[in-house]
């Protein structure tokens, strides 16, 4: 019998594997330790209460076959499933807290059909590569993530809300950015459901505990040719105005704008020789025919373009994609020169207001560098502040956060890996009653739900009409 690897489990995991077979599996315990791991070390928080969880064995399904085979086979064992995509989420949603099956989707990755204004993949494929073949064909993601050489399309479904486009198209969530998905039930005879319009949310953003995504089809646009844009002001409210009237400008149509501090452009080596130091950035996306309008608004703003390049540009000049300092990627660009950082996640006033944004920044303390999103929210312009926070204390991270939300900025855990306590904030007992259809053993990434517990042993039906006796 194998010895557990995360000492949570008393399967055999060597007569596991065979039984696996054909599948592919990885059993060599420092490559599963490697693929237990995601991006939670961006949390003091969550490095130490993660940074020892692993799982048992590694699956890599080749289709969804194979994927039926796994589920199949742990549902019989009752063994615990965590899904793994690249690995790129924050809260430790790819982490297996019970050990157990990590099911690696990233051999699921064929792109399937690219039609007008959409294109149908596989949950495992990259979404560079998605990318990479919509443009050949003229057509691009509407949404995408800033780790787009890395995420898998169903983890940035499974995990994520909003990323690089939705400055003009708005949330994954909202209709018609998400088509359709399919996802396969953890029961003895696995089976593939089709979700559309409004019962895609069932299964987007729930972190894989409500079955597992195989396919997904997505909206696309038509492909431009984007121009990386950045821009420096003297004042961080300037910066954050400029991205204001960027993001609202009659005569141009940016699909990315975002403000950070000075303080934290001193960790963008790669952009010395371009940024002005010690200046606030606005980096942008445009159109190039928006190209001269938006050089007279950063003009008209009172700011400087100091990069105005197209990919091909970057390319050449040996830098990266724009939107790589932006979003997380901020955050990563710090870390890559200091682990002591880490960041937040806050809502702003709606509609964004400089002034608000001006008269926080000296009560947030010196050790809190702003950093802003824009992005379109329920037909308005937000935003979204992914501070870098250098980190002391577990209590002085809660006061900022207190200060944040004494001041009317609500703060949106960044460092848990509860569903109910991150972007959720409560329970949302529909996503838990399509568990119980999806997965009534409860054996997907079930730990990551505090609520679970209390609902499991009841119906689908009788879970959506739950009450908790806190609420009663």
């Amino acid at each position: 019998m194998t010895q557990s690897i995360s000492g949570k489990t008393t399967l055999d995991w060597d007569a596991f594997a065979a039984e696996l077979a054909p599948v592919e599996t990885i059993t060599e315990p420092v490559l599963v330790k490697k693929r237990s791991r995601d991006f939670f070390w961006y949390s003091p928080i969550l490095n130490a209460q993660l940074r020892r969880s692993f799982g048992d064995l590694v699956a890599r399904p080749a289709n969804a076959d194979d994927l039926a085979h796994c589920l199949r086979t742990a549902y019989t064992h009752d063994a615990p499933v965590t899904l793994r995509g690249g690995g790129t989420g924050n809260y430790g949603q790819a982490v297996p807290l019970e050990g157990g099956l990590i099911i690696e989707t990233t051999a699921m990755n064929r792109i399937l059909e690219i039609g007008e204004g959409f294109v149908r993949v596989e949950a495992g494929a990259i979404i560079e590569d998605i990318n990479t073949a919509l443009h050949a064909e003229g057509w691009e993601l509407a949404i995408f993530p800033s780790t787009q050489d890395i995420a898998t399309i169903g983890g940035f479904i499974g995990g994520g809300s909003s990323g690089i486009g939705s400055l003009a198209h708005g949330m994954l969530r909202d209709p018609g950015n998400v088509i359709s998905l399919k996802a396969m039930t953890v029961t003895d005879t696995p089976e593939e459901r089709l979700f559309e319009g409004d019962a895609i949310n069932q299964i987007h953003h729930a972190w894989g505990m409500n079955g597992v995504i195989t396919e997904v089809t997505l909206r696309t646009v038509p492909h431009r040719n984007w121009i990386g844009c950045m821009a420096t002001f003297e004042t961080y409210r300037d910066a954050y105005a400029a991205g204001y009237a960027l993001a609202t400008a009659d005569d141009i149509a940016p699909k990315l704008a975002s403000t950070v501090d000075a303080r934290i452009c001193a960790y963008f080596p790669r952009l010395a020789e371009y940024l002005r130091p010690e200046k606030h950035l606005l980096t942008a996306l445009v159109p190039a025919e928006d190209l001269d309008a938006y050089r007279a608004l950063m003009a008209a703003q009172g700011g400087h373009v100091d990069l105005a390049m197209s990919e091909d540009e970057l390319r050449s000049a040996g830098l990266p994609h724009v939107f790589e300092f932006a979003y997380n990627h901020t955050t990563l660009q710090v870390l890559k020169a200091d682990r002591s950082a880490t960041y937040l996640q806050v809502g702003c006033p709606t509609p964004p207001d400089p002034d608000a944004i001006d008269a926080l920044r000296p009560k947030l303390g010196d050790d809190v560098w702003q950093h802003h999103e824009f992005a379109l929210l329920g037909g308005q312009i937000v935003t979204f502040d992914l501070p870098i926070v250098w980190f002391t204390t577990e209590e002085r991270l809660h006061e900022i956060e207190a200060t944040y939300e004494a001041n009317g900025f609500p703060v949106f855990d960044a460092h848990t890996c509860m569903v109910e306590k991150g972007g959720l904030k409560n329970a949302d007992y529909r996503h838990l009653a399509w568990k119980k259809r999806m997965d009534p053993k409860g054996l997907l990434n079930s730990a990551k739900s505090r609520a679970w517990e209390s609902v499991k042993h009841l119906s689908p039906e009788d879970i959506e009409t739950f009450t908790p006796p806190e609420d009663a």
